[in-house]
């Protein structure tokens, strides 16, 4: 069987652990149930989950690419995932995948690294942070900016915390709004940026963003008016994707099919319909 065929057909995976990470976020973990060997993926990419009976939804993948084990952290937003969360360690869902463009890190050996992230889009990166880590010495600096609604909005904070104590990596954190517990960052993620606190090139920069699609918007404005090129700019986009192979239309914006042809795109080639939200 093609390995294109074989990624139509849902893989029983079973569920070895749960974590909860927010309120409404959980992650999960899983392994083959098959016994068959684990699936590669690239940072960026993204599965169907299907549950017999319910449905299906897209949902990037979110471990460590070398890691044993398949990784999604999930956000309970409608009717497949609700149910999703109520499942546990040692049961079974369907995985099709992997699908889709990901993040161009063999592409940015030798560049200062941006990664900018809003929300659950530190999810979608998370991928491409392992990766780069596990090569370090193969990228020049590299920043982290993220940003959350409130200190208990935060994803992944312990790891947040280890990478923040890494010589090698800056990493700046802010939220909309604080409680006394917060001793960090207020307001919106590209003030962040700030080439005086981190200094990068920002001819020889590449920039990876993901989260809500105004903060993108502000943050390859403020990446724009700092002097990282288009070309250099890649953003991850959301939408509603059903087939995850371009053909039942739902996830088209303009010309392009975010399943197929994303989700990650530079901005040099998404800008004519970036901007238009009607789309």
């Amino acid at each position: 069987m093609s390995a294109a065929r074989a990624a139509m057909l849902p893989r029983p995976y079973r569920i070895t652990r749960v974590r909860r990470e927010l309120r409404d976020v959980f992650t999960w973990e899983l392994e083959p149930a098959d016994g068959g060997p684990p699936l590669a993926y690239a940072p960026g990419q993204f599965n169907m989950l299907y549950l017999h009976g319910v449905g299906e939804v897209p949902i990037s993948i979110s471990g460590d690419p070398a890691g044993a084990t398949l990784v999604h952290t999930i956000r309970a937003v409608g009717a497949v995932t609700d149910v999703m969360r109520k499942l546990g360690k040692g049961d079974e869902i369907g995985v099709r995948g992997p699908f889709g463009v990901g993040w161009p890190v063999a592409e940015a050996e030798g560049s200062d690294l941006l990664i900018v992230a809003g929300g659950l889009g530190l999810a979608p990166l998370r991928p491409a942070i392992h990766h780069i880590l596990a090569q370090r010495a193969r990228y020049g600096s590299v920043a982290i900016y993220y940003g959350a609604r409130t200190p208990a909005d935060l994803l992944y904070r312990k790891e947040l915390e280890r990478w923040r104590g890494r010589f090698d990596l800056f990493v700046e954190a802010t939220v909309d709004a604080a409680d006394t517990s917060w001793a960090g960052r207020v307001g919106v993620v590209p003030k962040l940026i700030d080439p005086h606190q981190h200094r990068f090139d920002p001819d020889h920069s590449v920039a990876l963003i993901c989260g809500p699609e105004v903060m993108m918007r502000f943050t390859v404005a403020a990446l724009q008016n700092l002097g990282v090129p288009d070309a250099r700019l890649f953003v991850s986009m959301e939408r509603n994707m059903h087939c995850a192979v371009g053909l039942c239309g739902h996830c088209q914006l303009g010309p392009e099919f975010i399943c197929k042809d994303g989700p990650v795109f530079s901005f040099e080639r998404i800008a004519p319909v970036f901007h238009a939200r009607e789309l």
